[in-house]
C-alpha cells in the first residue's frame, strides 16, 4: 500500500456504531430519578430566566454609570498631587498644570450629555451617577480657582482693577534661618 492514500471499499477500521440495535434493556429504559426532569430549562423558567438576564444587565449597566460617575475623583487626586508639585511660584509649568485643572473640568461638565448616553436605558437611574459627576467636576473646577488664587492670578482686590489704588499690604510674612555676623 502506498503511503498516504486510503483502502477504498474498505470499512474503516476505528468507526463506532452507535446505533441501539440490542434486545437488552438501556439506559432509555430506566426510570428518572426522583425531581429530575427531561425538560429543557429554557422552556421550564423562559420567563423568569428572561428577567433574572435582564435584572442582572440593568444592573451592570448601573454599576459601569457609576464607575463613570466616580471617573473625575482619580482625575481630581491626580491634579492635587500636580498642583503640589508645582508650587506657589508662578512660572510656566505651574501656570499650565493650573490652566489644566481648569480646562478638563469645564470640558467634562460640558459633554455630561454624551458621556452618559451610553447608559440611557429606562431602567436605569441616572440621576445620582449625573449629581456625582456633576460635583466631582465641579470640585476640580474650584481646585483649580483656588491653585489660581494661591498664585496671586485672581483679581481679589481693588487695587488689581485700578491702576492707581496702592497694592494691598501683607498680612503675613516669614523668615528663619541663622543670622550670620
Amino acid at each position: 500500500m502506498d503511503k498516504g492514500k486510503a483502502v477504498m471499499g474498505a470499512g474503516r477500521r476505528w468507526a463506532v456504531d452507535f446505533s441501539d440495535q440490542s434486545t437488552v434493556p438501556s439506559s432509555r429504559d430506566i426510570l428518572d430519578p426522583p425531581g429530575f426532569s427531561r425538560a429543557s430549562p429554557e422552556q421550564d423558567d423562559s420567563a423568569t430566566s428572561r428577567q433574572k438576564k435582564d435584572a442582572e444587565a440593568t444592573w451592570k449597566l448601573q454599576q459601569k454609570a457609576w464607575e463613570v460617575a466616580q471617573s473625575p475623583f482619580k482625575n481630581l487626586m491626580m491634579m492635587g498631587f500636580m498642583m503640589w508639585m508645582a508650587g506657589n511660584t508662578v512660572h510656566l509649568f505651574s501656570i499650565g498644570i493650573t490652566f489644566s485643572a481648569l480646562w478638563q473640568p469645564l470640558s467634562a461638565l460640558q459633554s455630561v450629555g454624551k458621556i452618559f448616553e451610553s447608559f440611557k436605558d429606562n431602567k436605569v437611574e441616572l440621576l445620582m451617577p449625573k449629581l456625582v459627576f456633576l460635583a466631582l467636576n465641579l470640585g476640580g473646577l474650584a481646585l483649580g480657582i483656588w491653585k489660581l488664587n494661591t498664585l496671586g492670578l485672581l483679581p481679589t482686590h481693588a487695587s488689581d482693577w485700578v491702576s492707581s489704588l496702592p497694592p494691598p499690604q501683607e498680612v503675613e510674612h516669614s523668615g528663619g534661618g541663622f543670622a550670620f555676623h
